[in-house]
């Protein structure tokens, strides 16, 4: 350790390490309580569904739609390179992908006991690979902390618009998606429904905070240097209407389009000022792990176990593999009893399937997002190989239990009492 140490270049890094390590730590969450945190930013909104993040058309491009995509276009290029020049002697990516068939046809082969396990190759590697890019695009830089912003107007848009459709006003909730906040207030003061639905999201939101952004356009980022306690509350920059009068209205959707702290509130952190210019709302991220969207993992269980049903059906008929569900229940109670179960286990198969993947990659989202909260800079380069680590093993296990499901779909579930029949039969034969 002394000699170690006692080299000049070894001491240096030690040094730098020890100063970043410090660093982190007063400027990340703990820092600010010691009045620094000058890395430290606000904690990102965490939410389970996906969030748009611009309307084509009425259609609502979601982030993690994004995100799958790139991943698929990202093995579309490899795949390219591995490809676009193909010879005996492979070169890298060839070898690769190569290395990694081989691999699955082994597996396939030994799971189903012959080639014909190759059937189940175009599912079980898709599924490998998509789920495996998914997740490792998940823990890029920038992945949840790069966005646009949705604006306090917008919020309270979406709000009231949930509300108008709770009481059953979905006409007018319609109207205000088509018109916008400010026309549709105009256009429906004194409207008995618009204020109860105004209210009711005041008596629910009033105390949700929000993020003071830099600027007035552009791309959102979250601003290092003002971490939770720099965050403002809907009922600072947003009167709740008292009369809901023409110009109570005007003066609420006034607010709620230029945030400023009302008058007479306090902020322990920011002055009136501060608000001037800057954007005030939530930040909605460009990209997010596709798997932390409990959609795309249904979507992804639903694809590997219809192809499961697909593959029985294929091999053994209509009667084969349905005959491993449905008995007579008269003739046959017990068996019937026993594929009603297996009928319900292929459902759950499914919501296991989904809750696996989506439960770990969620988890370790979370997981980076404390870190990095908690230690700027360094606090998520652990988890980082942590995450890798988690996605590749969830990719495995999703696509060796699809596997693993296919070649028992392809086995007649008489199977095993033929070979019982067939053991017995030959038995006095032996002895004789």
């Amino acid at each position: 350790m002394g000699k170690l140490l006692s080299n000049p270049k070894v001491l240096i890094a030690a040094l730098i390490a020890v100063a970043i390590l410090f660093t982190s730590f007063l400027g990340g969450a703990v820092g600010a309580g010691l009045g620094l945190g000058f890395l430290g930013g606000p904690i990102p909104l965490i939410q389970l569904p996906a969030e748009y993040i611009v309307e084509i058309g009425g259609y609502q491009l979601m982030n993690t739609f994004v995100m799958f995509w790139l991943a698929m276009l990202v093995l579309l290029i490899l795949t390219f390179l591995a490809t676009r020049k193909m010879k005996d002697v492979p070169g890298r990516w060839q070898n690769l992908f190569e290395a990694f068939f081989e691999f699955f046809i082994k597996l396939a082969e030994s799971a189903a006991g012959g080639r014909k396990g190759r059937m189940f190759l175009p599912v079980v590697t898709a599924i490998f690979l998509g789920v495996i890019a998914s997740n490792w695009l998940g823990t890029l830089p920038g992945v949840g902390t790069i966005g646009r912003i949705e604006t306090v107007e917008e919020f309270l848009e979406v709000k009231i618009v949930k509300e108008l459709k709770a009481l059953g006003a979905s006409d007018l909730a319609k109207d205000l998606k088509k018109q916008g906040l400010p026309a549709f207030i105009e256009e429906h003061v004194g409207n008995h429904e618009v204020e109860e639905a105004i209210t009711d999201v005041f008596a629910e939101h009033a105390e949700d905070k929000f993020v003071v952004f830099n600027g007035s356009s552009g791309i959102g980022l979250i601003p290092l240097g003002r971490g939770e306690d720099f965050k403002v509350r809907l009922n600072q920059v947003v009167q709740r209407p008292s009369d809901f009068s023409a110009h109570d209205m005007e003066l609420f959707i006034e607010q709620a389009e230029h945030p400023r702290f009302l008058a007479g509130v306090q902020h322990d952190e920011l002055e009136a000022t501060d608000l001037e210019g800057a954007r005030v709302g939530l930040l909605v991220p460009y990209f997010r792990g596709a798997s932390t969207d409990l959609n795309t993992t249904l979507a992804i269980a639903i694809f590997a176990m219809v192809s499961v049903q697909f593959w029985g059906f294929r091999n053994l008929g209509v009667k084969g593999y349905g005959g491993k569900f449905i008995f007579n229940p008269i003739t046959k109670p017990i068996e019937a009893f026993v594929g009603v179960l297996e009928l319900i286990g292929e459902f759950i198969k499914i919501i296991s399937f989904t809750f696996r993947l989506f439960g770990n990659m969620f988890a370790g989202e979370i997981l980076l997002i404390a870190m990095g909260f908690l230690l700027p800079l360094i606090g998520i380069i652990p988890f980082l190989g942590l995450e890798l680590f988690v996605g590749a093993i969830q990719a495995a296990i999703f696509s060796v239990l699809t596997l693993i499901f296919g070649s028992i779909a392809i086995i007649a579930h008489d199977h095993g009492h033929e070979e019982e029949h067939g053991a017995h039969g030959a038995e006095p034969e032996a002895q004789h």
